[in-house]
């Protein structure tokens, strides 16, 4: 399990495999809809070869584990810009509908600024492993683990409550004990409550599945609605892939507005995607690509994110500096949510990277307290034999 945690194109190639096996567990795919999902999968394998000849690891878990960031000046800027983010994020809530607590299919609207807010209050998911790595005050801590995951819940966001979850697992799975075994128990705990927490908000935000026309197995069709939601938002990415692969439909306008910030809508519902289901249309990191360049240019998109990815996992050398991990644990989870829906290649996702870059370049500057008092202590020293 170890080695697993360590190899870079598990947080890739792995989901993109067990996406396309859900995906045929879920559906009875038409017979030329499978050429998308073998390409996922052919490419994704390659991918795993590759990394496990010659790929990048991760530092060993003694190199997180005894790592301490409490204290440091990189956890004095981390703790400074966690404090900025709960402003926002009660902001967030205080000048807009909570749509848990109000209309839970206004989880949507961005009207009045909201927007602008949301760029910064999205960045919640970073104060769990903040709290965790950075707080000394147990109290503090638990306040800044407990907002990361109650804000998600209470904006309906099911991808940031995956994203606060995921960075708390991978931390407490790094910072440990390499002879110590996975605390399967806090896993599965963590992994349930994703898992009960997104079939719920999908349920609030979405209403039932009775409305969803598309060629579902009899698996899917006897699992219960909970499941079917999960069995649902992980098969529908390469399912949509692969009628995309099918129909040859090519429209660059939509890669071109999600690079592009302020170019255009990014939606896909309610445009002329020739989707089986249009209330279904989710499509895989790679859906721009293939619809923008064809097939070639969702596998160059592919290899792109796992070199983005072996990028972040050499910052981490070699002494895994917490905006380093910060980095490392963004580009790990939009490689998990790949074959979901495009988080990696946005102008979002660059510009939190640029912003852990400015944090770690901050933090260098600012001046060493034990350098400070040791030389203020020589001074007066200095002085008193003057």
């Amino acid at each position: 399990m170890n080695g697993l945690l360590r190899l870079s194109s598990t947080y890739l190639a792995l989901p993109i495999l067990l996406a396309c096996a859900l995906t045929l567990l879920t559906f009875d795919l038409p017979g030329d809809y499978m050429q998308g999902v073998l390409l996922l999968t052919f490419t994704a394998v390659s991918i795993f070869l590759v990394d496990l000849t010659i790929g990048t690891r991760l530092p060993s878990m003694s190199r997180f584990r005894l790592r301490s960031y409490a204290g440091t000046r990189e956890a004095f800027v981390a703790l400074a810009y966690a404090s900025a983010l709960v402003v926002f994020c009660l902001l967030d809530l205080m000048l807009f509908p909570v749509p848990l607590l109000t209309n839970p299919s206004s989880y949507a609207s961005m009207e009045g600024g909201h927007e602008h807010i949301r760029h910064i209050s999205d960045m919640c998911w970073t104060l769990p492993p903040i709290g965790l790595l950075c707080a000394r005050n147990r109290w503090l801590r638990r306040a800044l683990i407990l907002a990361g995951v109650a804000f998600p819940i209470l904006v309906i966001d099911r991808n940031r409550l995956f994203a606060s979850l995921f960075s708390l697992a991978v931390v407490v799975a790094l910072r440990r004990d390499e002879a110590t075994p996975l605390p399967w128990k806090t896993m599965v705990f963590i992994a349930l409550l994703g898992a009960s927490a997104f079939s719920v908000l999908g349920i609030l935000r979405s209403g039932t599945l009775d409305t969803v026309s598309l060629p579902f197995s009899a698996t899917y069709r006897a699992a219960p609605q909970g499941v079917k939601w999960l069995l649902l938002y992980i098969g529908a990415g390469p399912y949509n892939f692969g009628a995309m692969v099918a129909k040859h439909y090519v429209n660059a306008n939509f890669l071109f507005n999600q690079l592009v910030p302020m170019a255009g809508s990014i939606a896909t519902a309610g445009t002329d995607i020739p989707l089986d289901a249009p209330n279904i249309n989710v499509g895989t990191e790679f859906f721009p690509f293939l619809m923008a360049w064809g097939p070639w240019g969702a596998v160059a998109s592919m290899v792109g994110l796992y070199a983005l990815l072996a990028w972040s996992v050499r910052r981490l050398y070699p002494n895994v500096s917490l905006f380093s991990l910060l980095i490392f644990l963004r580009i790990s989870y939009v490689c998990v949510m790949s074959p979901f829906a495009p988080q990696a290649y946005t102008w979002t996702n660059i510009g939190f990277i640029g912003i852990c870059l400015m944090l770690q370049v901050l933090a260098a500057w600012l001046p060493n307290r034990h350098a400070v008092f040791h030389h203020l202590f020589h001074e007066s020293n200095n002085y008193g034999t003057r």
